[in-house]
């Protein structure tokens, strides 16, 4: 029997056996990973069945079990591509080494003393929403925002790949969109393929990319003030980069939610699905406090470590829902309020000027960033009940 490349990595009395070539990986416990090991070592189904029998005292179906490893896509057929011996380099290898070398984090470190002292002594560089304004132009915030905030973003999610590929995973980075967003995604399976202590930089890297964003931002707020110490139009529209990362480092702490805090803490607690267990768990005390058991969820389908932990890390998830709404009160909604009160001020001046126009072009973007996923939802949801009317016959009988 052949199987394609297989990585086994023990976790307590767990292994996770999976493929990094594929990023498929689940856990098995100890004895399941031996056998398989045999397997993979060449055993015959047969042999190894005895060899189980005799370490575990215990039969084993093995065709069962094979049967699963199939479905698993660990089973190489024989007319597969044989693997390569010698697996092509990881491209920016070098570069992540580097760029994660204990040198340069002692520049990161120096970077973030030197933006310590910057922000002690000069408070009007602190995050506030009203920095979102660098300039009296709406529309040119609009789309200085929109666009300047995709380089950032890629940072963050480029950040968690060089983490990756310094591990020598094949880590990459994925540009797609949804409706008219722009969204950059980081496909990072293969990390469970290394020990957990090798996994915390990966999943902690875009954030250390923001915060030596925001740092450099801020530092370059300072020292591009105007000779009389206040803001010039670059110290401002540097401010309000760092504001808006700034507010993505916050919405990291929103623990209901798969951020990269959460894929952290999961580790740590040495979990593998504590998302799902924890909110189902939640659910099922909800239910039942209601004397609603119809609706409560069957809790055995999760392994016991993450039942155990999930119970406590509910009430954790609830906590972060209560940063959501701290960031939203005290970030997102006085940017709109203020937003609402330069819109309403302009348009209802009286007056047909510049000022006037850019509010009205402002206002036409923002309703049409709105309004255009909703209907190119409803178009695509009517062309598809359009193409399943058209498979019905015309005539029956």
């Amino acid at each position: 029997m052949l199987f394609h490349e297989l990585t086994f990595v023990p976790e307590g009395d767990e292994v996770v056996v999976g493929r990094k070539d594929t990023g498929d990986y689940v856990v098995l416990p100890a004895d399941g990973a031996g056998l398989l090991s045999q397997l993979v070592d060449g055993a015959t189904p047969d042999e190894a069945a005895e060899w189980f029998e005799a370490t575990f005292g215990e039969p084993v179906d093995i065709t069962e079990f094979l049967d699963v490893l199939d479905e698993l896509g660990f089973v190489r057929s024989a007319d597969a591509p044989v693997p390569v011996e010698s697996p092509e380099p990881v491209r920016l290898r070098r570069l992540s080494r580097v760029l994660f070398s204990r040198f340069a984090f002692a520049c990161y470190l120096a970077l973030v003393v030197v933006w310590f002292l910057v922000m002690t002594g000069h408070h009007d560089l602190l995050p506030r929403p009203s920095q979102m304004f660098f300039t009296s132009s709406l529309v040119i915030v609009q789309i200085t925002v929109i666009f300047g905030q995709l380089p950032l973003i890629f940072l963050h999610e480029g950040c968690h790949v060089l983490a990756g590929r310094r591990l020598g995973l094949p880590s990459r980075l994925g540009v797609s969109n949804r409706w008219i967003y722009i969204v950059f995604e980081t496909v990072m399976n293969s990390v469970m393929s290394v020990p957990r202590r090798q996994r915390y930089l990966p999943f902690l890297a875009g954030m250390l990319g923001d915060v030596l964003v925001v740092c450099l931002l801020d530092v370059t707020a300072q020292l591009a003030k105007n000779p009389d110490g206040s803001l010039s139009l670059v110290s401002r529209i540097a401010l309000t980069f760092a504001f808006t990362v700034f507010v993505r480092l916050a919405w990291q702490f929103q623990l209901y939610l798969r951020t990269d805090l959460y894929y952290v803490f999961a580790t740590a607690l040495n979990c593998h699905d504590l998302h799902e267990a924890s909110g189902v768990l939640l659910r099922n005390w909800i239910w039942r406090r209601l004397g609603r058991t119809d609706r409560v969820v069957d809790e055995g389908q999760w392994a016991d470590r993450d039942r155990r932990v999930g119970r406590w890390y509910g009430p954790v998830m609830v906590l972060g829902l209560v940063v959501s709404l701290a960031v939203a009160l005290l970030g997102s909604l006085p940017v709109v309020v203020q937003y609402a009160v330069l819109i309403v001020e302009r348009l209802t001046s009286g007056r047909i000027d510049a000022s006037f126009v850019d509010a009205l072009v402002s206002l036409l973007m923002n309703v049409t960033v709105l309004v255009l996923p909703v209907v190119l939802s409803r178009r695509k949801r009517r062309r598809a009940a359009v193409g399943t009317l058209r498979t019905v016959p015309e005539k029956v009988g």
